[in-house]
């Protein structure tokens, strides 16, 4: 039987190569009208100079984005200030337009959508499926288990939702803060530190994921 995905056919009648998997549902959705146009991303974090496997994902991205007559955002996931810098996001855009692409979609910061991704903390928060856990890291890293055992609850998973809004609002350092620590892995992490970019705030929650006893420990700070 043949392939209804093997070919396509462009408005001008020329027919394209083989698709692949991802190029199928592409098609797919667009032709369905289920989209009207396809818009990709390329998210590096500027903490380094890029290297050939972000090569393979710059065409992925840029590609699709050109074959589609689509957009295609560079959005640096800066969220680390501490290793990140902007002789890296300089480099970053060198490579990319030395590739022969350009992000027609637009130029993107994580760090500008902060405030954002803390109202979506709080509102996780608010629905119970996040908390606020005070453990060491130590002890977090034992309560993990392993591919083979069970992780362990943490003592701080059923505290009322007031309490960890309380705790979480609470938690949120000053803009005159000294950077601090969170802990990781969680649903996102960042530090706060005046720096090239913006040095906005994000604190660290853990998602209440069943059966994963992932958790945050909000490290105290100054003040």
């Amino acid at each position: 039987m043949a392939d209804e995905h093997a070919t396509t056919q462009s408005e001008s009648g020329k027919v394209e190569g083989s698709l692949h998997f991802i190029e199928q549902i592409i098609a797919d959705d667009l032709s369905s009208g289920e989209h009207a146009r396809i818009h990709t991303r390329f998210p590096p974090e500027p903490n380094g100079y890029l290297h050939i496997g972000h090569a393979k994902a710059i065409h992925l991205s840029f590609g699709l984005a050109e074959k589609y007559d689509g957009l295609v955002n560079l959005r640096f996931d800066d969220t680390n200030p501490e290793k990140e810098e902007q002789e890296y996001v300089d480099a970053i855009r060198r490579d990319i337009s030395w590739l022969g692409y350009a992000w027609n979609g637009g130029e993107f910061y994580t760090s500008d959508y902060f405030e954002q991704l803390y109202g979506f903390a709080v509102k996780l928060i608010e629905g119970g499926k996040a908390y606020v856990d005070h453990q060491s890291a130590e002890v977090m890293a034992a309560q993990k288990g392993s591919p083979t055992s069970p992780g362990t609850a943490s003592p701080h998973r059923d505290r009322p939702v007031e309490e960890n809004l309380r705790l979480f609002v609470r938690s949120r350092p000053p803009s005159d803060s000294a950077p601090r620590n969170r802990r990781e892995p969680i649903s996102w992490r960042s530090w706060r530190k005046d720096g090239w970019s913006s040095g906005r705030v994000l604190v660290g929650i853990a998602s209440r994921v069943p059966g994963l006893p992932s958790r945050t420990r909000l490290s105290p700070g100054p003040g």
